[in-house]
């Protein structure tokens, strides 16, 4: 009798924590919050909301609602780090940020911006990243989802500036902030000047800023380490990514497994310093429709408080 009641304990627990990372923690989305003293001084504090990680398909009506509710946390300025498709959606994600679109932004691409996800072995995780094989040509409508997000919005918002291998500058509450952005290295966007018309062309050979800007800002997909050394070392103040989505399902007290980069696991998610860069790195919102399971990391956006350093 009491080994019985010890085999269905041992076998409840595993169920249990299945049904929450499954059905519960899904959706309890959480905003992550940072102070960062970064600005020049003198200067106005600065409130940045950064999204990453969506992968919206067409039946999460509750975290496309979560969304469009963000503009409630008054962000100055907005950043999307990417993967905001897990189908072909696009009017619909459109739809979701139509509020936000209305403050000013930027944003890079993610590879579930081109390319819609693949049933995996969830194993394979554990032994090196993911990676889009044999696929050349984007089966999302990549080009339609850039056009959105650039897009005057019937508000009389400008849109966001698209910063895969580019750059662009923005004042914000009297600080000027000059943003350097790199395509996604998890499928090597980041390497090459792109041509031919496709999302992700730009004039950057590597990053640059102008060393006049009050805050220089790098932006990216995915965190490998050639991408944050890049950024570190044209100067910038802040590096911003998302693409881990925090390891996704994470061991209490240990952390997360993976990174699905060349990261190491223990900067999965949350700020940290690299050189003399701050880095922040969102655990984003969604997933992969094929892995539809969040453990010890719930979904989140995360807002940044900058203010002048001391």
């Amino acid at each position: 009798m009491k080994k019985r009641a010890l085999l269905s304990g041992a076998l409840a627990v595993p169920a249990a924590a299945g049904i929450w990372g499954a059905v519960i923690e899904p959706h309890l989305f959480a905003i992550r919050r940072h102070t960062l003293p970064i600005l020049p001084a003198g200067a106005e504090s600065i409130r940045i909301l950064h999204v990453a990680d969506l992968h919206l398909a067409p039946w999460q009506k509750h975290r496309a609602s979560w969304v469009t509710a963000l503009t409630r946390l008054e962000p100055d300025l907005v950043v999307n780090t990417g993967d905001n498709l897990s189908a072909d959606i696009v009017p619909e994600v459109l739809d979701v940020y139509s509020g936000l679109l209305n403050i000013p932004g930027v944003f890079v691409l993610g590879s579930n911006d081109f390319f819609s996800p693949q049933l995996k072995n969830p194993a394979k995780y554990l032994r090196s990243p993911s990676q889009v094989k044999h696929r050349v040509s984007p089966d999302l409508d990549v080009k339609a989802l850039v056009r959105g997000f650039e897009g005057e919005t019937a508000n009389g918002g400008q849109g966001w500036h698209f910063l895969d291998n580019t750059e662009a500058a923005l004042t914000i509450k009297g600080t000027r902030i000059h943003f350097s952005g790199l395509g996604d290295a998890h499928i090597d966007r980041d390497r090459i000047r792109w041509s031919g018309g496709e999302p992700g062309e730009g004039d950057l050979e590597h990053p640059q800023f102008d060393p006049s800007a009050g805050l220089k800002v790098g932006v990216t997909h995915a965190p490998y380490s050639r991408t944050l050394e890049a950024f570190a070392s044209a100067g910038a103040h802040l590096i911003m990514a998302g693409h881990t989505h925090g390891g996704q399902i994470r061991v209490p007290f240990w952390g997360a497994p993976v990174t699905n980069c060349d990261l190491d696991r223990t900067r999965a998610r949350g700020v940290f310093p690299y050189r003399q860069s701050l880095v922040t790195i969102s655990a984003g919102l969604g997933f992969s429709p094929y892995s539809p399971v969040r453990f010890a990391c719930r979904p989140e956006v995360s807002v940044l408080e900058l203010v002048a350093r001391a």
